[in-house]
């Protein structure tokens, strides 16, 4: 499965100016594009919403090589309630927490592909990765239920675009979830991808995209900080919502 490749952690924000200023300023991130969507993705990329939302990409290089951070911002929604279900996010790996350890580790190596790279028995955590070069994925057992709260992210993956039938038949067969079979999502001037959406036991939301049209949409625009700012600068929904005497919603 070396020709899968880890992509990206999804965030979702409550407050895209605060969030911008800590990955561009403490951070020392760039950001890599920047795409307003004026209503809910069908693959519900910006999660259960319907409305207007943003979707943009920060990281220390480009995602051809570098495994990166997608921020989504729903114009609606203020702040998110948190959950247990992420535990960090070195950029070295992924940290994710499960409620059984080794049913999380057949799932991920058994049906996706993932080679286990490293074992701590002592501390039920188990560090998994398509290749060694790549960031890694770490399961670790917290012993019960997975909160995934309302700010719950996404991670993705990329596989050539021809595995993503195989990936959404074998999961039917085994009777896993599919969050989104498999459809293929445009976006404006850009390359139109296609991806399957699936849940491990714990409910973890898996994005797999195919990668030849996916290098093409997330090659670093050089004017993704001017966008950023512009959107910001036109976000007039707190002076919307203060003038209709209404209260953004808390998810």
């Amino acid at each position: 499965m070396a020709l899968r490749r880890a992509l990206h952690f999804v965030f979702k924000v409550g407050d895209r100016t605060k969030t911008a200023t800590f990955y561009r300023d403490v951070l020392g991130m760039k950001i890599l594009h920047h795409e307003e969507f004026e209503e809910g993705c069908k693959a519900s990329c910006n999660g259960p919403y319907d409305g207007k939302w943003s979707k943009t990409m920060v990281g220390f290089g480009p995602e051809e090589d570098h495994f990166v951070t997608e921020l989504t911002y729903n114009y609606g929604v203020v702040e998110y309630r948190l959950g247990n279900n992420f535990l960090g996010y070195p950029v070295q790996k992924v940290s994710l927490a499960v409620s059984d350890l080794q049913r999380s580790i057949h799932y991920w190596s058994a049906l996706l592909g993932m080679k286990v790279i490293e074992k701590n028995e002592d501390k039920k955590i188990d560090l998994m990765g398509f290749s060694d070069n790549q960031c890694k994925l770490e399961l670790q057992d917290i012993g019960g239920a997975v909160d995934h709260g309302t700010a719950f992210g996404s991670i993705a993956f990329a596989c050539p675009r021809n595995q993503l039938p195989d990936i959404e038949a074998l999961m039917k067969k085994e009777k896993q979830k599919i969050l989104t079979p498999l459809v293929s999502l445009d976006t404006p001037g850009k390359a139109t991808v296609e991806v399957v959406i699936l849940a491990d036991p714990d409910c973890h939301e898996i994005c797999f995209v195919g990668d030849e049209a996916f290098r093409q949409l997330s090659a670093v625009d050089p004017k993704g900080n001017e966008l950023l700012d512009e959107a910001m600068a036109a976000d007039k929904s707190d002076e919307w919502f203060a003038k209709h005497n209404k209260q953004k919603a808390s998810a």
